[in-house]
């Protein structure tokens, strides 16, 4: 993150780079980078993300000083920040927790969702029905075959909540920054996602309650190249198929890796599962480079011949009187 010195010398956030806007952006353009990092880094939508709380509170006070002309002008002159009501701003607004994206924007720009109407009660302020007598089911008068008594209405049906899953493919590169991610639930819904960065293959994330019903739904990131590279943060990860006559003797083979194809020696006697690392053959964050691990698979043919499945049973006889 970016800062700049007043004249007091003393460091304080960019609010405009927190929002990636160039400095005197208008109202528009202040909102809708405001909806989008906001979304980006909430953590109901970041749960693996360890830095979504501290970044998403930042967004939220960049947007809060630079919405707010008063506070806007005493951050440009240099002046120490206070909250709309004159008081100091250093109070956390999230320390009892975070509200959920959808709410946190409602009560931010005043919109309100529409609330159904009760089936007993009601507020007259708001129009809603008021209390009375509870509705009876129609009783026919009795005729000369005796009382008949009508059957009770049917219960509305219930909608049973289902989860769905959606794959979604990245680069090691996306994977790596965060990528942005738009999908079309079934209902029509379109949701609008932010990968956390360092993501890797096999990762899921959940949107809450977003399907019909109130279903979750998942994402689950595939993170790999055409060579058969994984991608999880910094590392990658690769599954080397060996023959057991390699596994037993040792062999040199051609691995693939993100920058290009190297030689790497097997040591005898490497079993499956075996991990060899390759240093530094990872993705890179700053200063920080991951390396690429290969894990040993012993791969048996299907057929063999019989000079081989002769070699095999003496092997095994030679196993036995060990």
């Amino acid at each position: 993150m970016t800062s700049r010195i007043v004249a007091a010398g003393e460091p304080v956030t960019d609010h405009w780079a927190v929002l990636g806007l160039d400095p005197g952006a208008d109202a528009d353009a202040l909102k809708r980078a405001f909806r989008q990092q906001a979304r980006r880094w909430h953590p109901d939508l970041n749960g693996n993300d360890p830095v979504a709380e501290e970044r998403f509170k930042q967004v939220n006070e960049a947007y809060a000083v630079l919405s707010d002309p008063r506070r806007r002008r005493a951050w440009e002159g240099g002046e120490p920040d206070a909250g709309g009501d004159g008081r100091s701003s250093s109070r956390d607004p999230f320390a009892s927790g975070f509200p959920s994206f959808e709410a946190y924007l409602e009560v931010l720009f005043g919109r309100r969702r529409r609330e159904p109407a009760a089936s007993e009660g009601g507020d007259p302020q708001r129009g809603d029905p008021q209390p009375g007598p509870a509705a009876q089911p129609h009783v026919p008068e009795a005729g000369p075959g005796g009382g008949v008594t009508a059957a009770p209405p049917s219960p509305p049906p219930v909608t049973a909540a289902a989860d769905s899953e959606t794959i979604v493919e990245l680069s090691p590169e996306q994977a790596l920054e965060g990528e942005r991610v738009e999908l079309e639930l079934a209902d029509g819904t379109v949701v609008e996602v932010w990968t956390p960065p360092l993501a890797g293959d096999g990762w899921r994330l959940r949107l809450a309650g977003v399907t019909p019903g109130g279903g979750d739904h998942f994402l689950q990131l595939r993170v790999r190249t055409p060579e058969g590279l994984r991608v999880d943060g910094l590392r990658v990860l690769f599954q080397l198929p060996l023959s057991p006559a390699e596994a037993v003797l040792g062999c040199r083979v051609v691995v693939p890796t993100l920058r290009g194809p190297v030689q790497l020696t097997v040591p005898p006697g490497s079993s499956s599962g075996r991990l060899l690392r390759l240093r530094g053959r990872g993705l890179e964050w700053g200063e920080l480079r991951g390396d690429q691990l290969v894990e040993v698979r012993i791969v048996v043919p299907e057929e063999s011949r019989d000079d081989e499945l002769a070699l095999y049973r003496r092997l095994l006889e030679l196993a036995e009187d060990a």
